[in-house]
């Protein structure tokens, strides 16, 4: 089975747990190279496929992430500093052109040797594009100019001279110098009928938040039934984040103070920020509430052997890929490893 996690590109985290004291200032810069450097050897080391470079281009750190630093500046700097883990670099339509992407990825492909592939994220957070000075067009149009952006993308690397007319995008004669050398590997966010519509007609792979196996099971489901329409439909990555103790018992502790200790009001706030997005985090149960992706609610807080029964039967129900929080060393360990055993198509 696939494994990935975030590349170290955010250094205030949320504070939805009251008294959480993990957030911090951005390091200076020969402790951040360092910081970047080892962790991403650790990454390497441990065995996971694939690294996201994740972009926020405002947070405050407590109702979502923190501001991160940039997408493409931490993916050529993590290219340079790693070996063998895939980079998947999270773009937002409207904040960059196709054309321009595809030609700095082309250029990465060749210097990775096929390692790079591309999360296309329509965007949630209205606040940012105002900012930037971004047209944020209604959710679904968000989604049509994501799927121009994949199109123009993938007609960039498959043809060698391509021309292009939509609503959002343009190119005319466009060729990249050099080529890629490998296949486009596209992943995506969001849930909603327009995200899967697009995961369906344009992406490979679907990144859904962290949710229960029975959710999971039906909105792999629903992306099913609109991918038999359309000839086509992505794989399918969940996000978990791990509570493993020695039992099961234990990890049920943990988490117990850890929701005893929520901050209600940071909680609404949260709700209002991400109203953005439409199919994710709208049923929230509240293990989802602990971190900003759901990852609790997926349920791998368990002991060693009940966390490996658990991603196994999400592993039947159709989920290649784990994204998955690191820190918690039992797991990285014992499970981890056990995980990566379960083989992946």
């Amino acid at each position: 089975m696939y494994t990935r996690t975030w590349a170290p590109s955010t250094f205030s985290g949320t504070s939805i747990v009251r008294n959480d004291t993990r957030r911090a200032g951005l390091p200076d810069s020969q402790k951040l190279q360092e910081i970047v450097r080892a962790y991403v050897s650790r990454v390497e080391r441990l065995g996971l496929s694939h690294l996201l470079i994740a972009q926020r281009w405002w947070g405050n750190g407590e109702e979502i992430e923190g501001s991160s630093l940039d997408c493409l500046a931490m993916t050529d700097f993590i290219a340079a500093h790693s070996n063998t883990v895939r980079l998947v670099t999270a773009i937002h339509p409207g904040f960059f052109q196709p054309a321009v992407i595809a030609k700095c990825a082309a250029t990465l492909d060749n210097l990775t040797k096929g390692r790079w592939s591309i999360n296309v994220t329509s965007g949630w957070n209205l606040d940012e594009f105002g900012m930037y000075g971004i047209d944020p067009l209604t959710h679904d149009a968000r989604y049509r100019r994501s799927s121009e952006f994949i199109e123009v993308l993938r007609g960039a690397w498959e043809q060698e001279q391509f021309s292009y007319t939509g609503d959002y995008y343009r190119a005319r004669n466009l060729r990249l110098e050099p080529r890629p050398a490998s296949p486009l590997e596209v992943f995506q966010g969001g849930q909603s009928p327009a995200a899967i519509e697009m995961a369906c007609r344009h992406s490979d792979w679907m990144f859904l938040n962290g949710g229960s196996l029975d959710n999971i099971r039906k909105t792999i489901d629903r992306v099913r039934d609109v991918g038999q329409s359309v000839g086509r439909y992505p794989k399918f990555a969940v996000y978990g984040t791990p509570v493993c103790r020695k039992t099961d018992r234990d990890a049920r502790a943990v988490i117990s103070v850890m929701l005893d200790r929520v901050n209600a009001r940071l909680v609404e706030a949260r709700k209002q920020r991400v109203s953005g997005a439409e199919g994710m985090w709208s049923q929230a149960d509240q293990l989802g509430l602990l971190d900003t992706n759901e990852g609790c609610s997926t349920g791998l807080i368990e002991s060693p052997q009940t966390i490996i029964d658990t991603v196994a039967r999400f592993r039947e129900a159709g989920v290649d890929m784990f994204h998955l929080t690191l820190g918690n060393a039992l797991f990285e360990s014992v499970v981890l490893p056990e995980i990566h055993n379960l083989g992946s198509e």
